[in-house]
């Protein structure tokens, strides 16, 4: 008796002549499964609106010119053969990237950079009437900031215009300054830059601070009223894999000899939390794996026991101890692999429940590659589960098998 098809049809027979065990470990994987299907799905889910709410309204790197330090000459040594040159802290005043036009040309070519904005900010205060609020400036590219930020699907009034004597304000800011679409707002800065423009829009990006704060106007207008002529105090990017920021930072930063800081470095809690949560989501994946990989071992043993007889039958017209080994190796693929189907797909129910009757506060998507690796996974957990209690039967001897009782 030769053939993988021999190896089946006894596997198949000793799962249907314990179907009760069968069924029940078919759930318990199922059940396993669907737990980790969800419980994936649904951190993957809440990451994503963590990243969306957070990262939406700002860019993954930011580069800016270099801090300004004091250089202090040390006293030379007894043979004035050694100086040391000491630096200092001092207040930063507001100054542009050398050469940005250049630097924005090199970091549109490097790869896994997928937009690269120009700006140029600082503070000023907005003047309404008796009405006046501490805001930031936001000269910008519109054509380039829009694929960091698409603030233009945030306008709650009016149009995304900027230049010509227009700007774009945010809810709160408006709220406080009691102006609407159309009207007038008067702008001044510490360098002396004072203009009257025209609100062209209001936008609502959902995070207070920016909300009443930001002030979008053209470069050049922020040029003017900051009195930096032809300046860009900040060079905005976004990167594909959001993860690898620091690290295409760190490369930057060797390549430009500027400050650069990724969002993992101003956003360190918010990284900290992502990070515990994918751990979360490991820790019960591990353990809710090794709870099915101890079901469908100790079914298998049981199954290896109360057929002893009939291995020890087996064995001795013909059935060799390779084939026995796979017999049982086969029942373990088909736990794992049946049971993380009827798995997947409760998984699946559970997900679409969710994002149909759920709160409604996130969408959980469902990534077909977390169902395929989910039911490859599983199988391979039925088949090295079963290893063991497969060795046990190979190893019977034919002899003392079938004198069991």
């Amino acid at each position: 008796m030769t053939g993988i098809w021999t190896e089946s049809t006894i596997a198949i027979r000793f799962l249907r002549e314990g179907r009760s065990q069968s069924a029940l470990i078919l759930i318990g994987i199922g059940i396993g499964v669907a737990v980790i299907v969800f419980i994936s799905a649904l951190i993957t889910g809440l990451q994503d609106n963590i990243i969306d709410r957070t990262l939406g309204t700002q860019s993954h790197i930011r580069l800016s010119a270099p801090d300004e330090v004091n250089h202090i000459l040390a006293l030379a040594d007894a043979d004035d053969s050694v100086q040391l040159v000491l630096e200092s802290k001092r207040a930063q005043r507001l100054r542009s990237i050398n050469n940005w036009l250049q630097l924005r040309d090199v970091l549109d070519t490097l790869p896994n950079v997928t937009a690269v904005s120009p700006i140029i900010s600082g503070p000023a205060f907005a003047r309404r009437g008796e009405a006046l609020e501490s805001v930031a400036l936001v000269g910008i590219d519109s054509e380039r900031y829009q694929r960091i930020l698409p603030i233009s699907e945030d306008i709650i009034e009016g149009v995304f215009e900027v230049g010509a004597g227009k700007t774009v304000i945010g809810k709160q800011l408006a709220i406080e300054l009691g102006v609407s679409a159309g009207d007038k707002l008067r702008l001044q800065t510490g360098q002396g830059g004072d203009s009257v423009l025209s609100i062209a829009g209001i936008f609502e990006l959902g995070v207070r601070e920016l909300d009443a704060r930001y002030v979008y106007l053209d470069m050049s207008q922020a040029q003017s009223l900051l009195n930096l002529p032809g300046a860009a105090t900040v060079i905005d990017m976004t990167v594909t894999d959001i993860f690898r920021a620091d690290i295409m930072a760190t490369r930057i930063s060797r390549l430009t000899d500027q400050k650069v800081e990724s969002w993992m470095e101003t956003n360190a809690q918010l990284l900290n939390a992502l990070q515990s949560q994918s751990l979360s989501t490991n820790m019960i994946s591990m353990f809710v794996g090794l709870s099915v990989a101890l079901g469908i071992a100790s079914v298998l043993s049981v199954s290896v026991v109360q057929r002893t007889r009939e291995i020890g039958i087996l064995r001795a017209i013909g059935i060799t101890r390779t084939q026995m080994l796979l017999v049982f190796l086969i029942q373990g693929a088909l736990f794992g692999l049946f049971g993380s189907l009827l798995g997947g797909i409760s998984g699946y129910m559970l997900v679409w429940i969710f994002n149909t009757f759920g709160p409604g506060l996130f969408f959980i998507p469902v990534d077909l590659s977390l169902l395929v690796a989910a039911t490859v996974l599983a199988t391979l957990t039925g088949i090295i589960s079963a290893s063991i209690p497969a060795y046990r039967a190979a190893h019977l001897d034919p002899v003392e098998a079938i004198r069991h009782v």
